[in-house]
């Protein structure tokens, strides 16, 4: 099931094992504390965690004999696992019987990651509930923060739902964190407005390189340079921005030569569909052309740096009068 899904199912009961597994850590952790909160009378005396990594061979007994015992002083009692990539012989040899007879009094939680491990898969094991812990589409996103806010009774508008969305690139993990912010910022029965938003999140630097990028498109070398100017006052060195540049001039180039929907770039390049998304608009802004001279050239200027033919300052006003004016890169890009 999707996590979306996953708060509705425990009021129809809780399962035995559960597999969370996907690149969204918000999502692990809140799953994780919506169990405690529901199943556990003394978390201290009734939760056990483990590493998988350690738990090879006949060190699965450990997790197993955690697992058959009996809660104290509570429903229940939850034994967490984190990365569990059981071999199929491991697997067979100690984990099979548990997972086809689970203690009633246990919940069985594997945390996993994105990743696909070689081994047994455990989605396919008897009496697993694999909870899909996976990026969040725009919708979803937008959603949580909008309700967030309100059961905190804090009005804020679409807009700045969005804004929050774009700052901190789709995360779920930074969105929360900047929405408490928000929430404390504002106060019980206050409203957010656009310049809050502003001037209360943390922009990432992906954000603020991507806010660069879209003062080119638009030909504003004034907003250009005050964002570089505000990455520059914030500890970021020449050298900082330039490989930023870099790397997100790479991303756009990649997205554009792989020619895929945002789902599948996004899987190919291991980022984040929204990000995808974003950086593609402003590609195709850009144009083509563009973005392959503007990409070579930085990256040229990355290496003229790295072997002493430029300083990080000569190499960045090069690449920045390049970028707006056309200029011919430096001979050492």
């Amino acid at each position: 099931m999707k996590f979306i899904m996953f708060k509705g199912s425990l009021e129809e009961g809780v399962a035995p094992i559960y597999l969370f597994d996907g690149e969204e850590e918000y999502f692990k952790r809140r799953g994780e504390e919506m169990l405690k909160q529901k199943y556990l009378t003394e978390p201290s005396l009734n939760y056990s965690i483990f590493d998988g990594a350690e738990l090879k061979g006949s060190r699965l007994t450990e997790l197993i004999a955690a697992a058959q015992s009996f809660p104290f002083l509570s429903e229940k009692r939850i034994v967490k696992v984190a990365g569990l990539y059981p071999t199929e012989k491991e697997y067979e040899t100690y984990l099979r019987p548990y997972f086809e007879h689970p203690c009633d009094t246990t919940i069985l939680l594997i945390v996993n990651g994105e990743g696909k491990a070689k081994g047994f898969d455990l989605k396919k094991a008897p009496n697993v509930t694999r909870v899909d812990c996976s990026r969040a589409d725009e919708e979803t996103v937008l959603r949580w923060i909008y309700t967030r806010m309100r059961r905190a009774g804090v009005a804020c508008n679409t807009d700045c739902c969005e804004r929050i969305m774009r700052y901190c690139l789709g995360s779920m993990s930074r969105i929360a964190t900047e929405t408490e912010k928000l929430l404390a910022y504002a106060g019980q029965g206050g409203t957010l407005t656009a310049e809050d938003v502003d001037a209360v999140v943390y922009r990432d630097t992906d954000y603020k390189i991507y806010e660069m990028t879209d003062a080119l498109g638009r030909g504003n070398y004034g907003a250009y340079l005050s964002v570089m100017n505000e990455l520059l006052g914030k500890g970021m060195d020449e050298a900082g921005v330039l490989n930023s540049l870099c790397n997100y001039f790479r991303t756009m180039y990649e997205i554009l030569a792989l020619n895929k929907s945002d789902a599948d770039t996004a899987k190919a390049l291991g980022m984040k569909e929204y990000a995808v998304k974003m950086s593609r608009r402003q590609a195709k802004l850009l144009g083509a052309a563009k973005v392959e001279t503007s990409y070579f050239a930085i990256f040229g200027a990355v290496n003229a740096v790295k072997s002493g033919k430029m300083t990080p300052q000569g190499a960045l006003t090069s690449v920045n009068a390049m970028l707006f004016f056309g200029m011919k890169e430096n001979n050492a890009c």
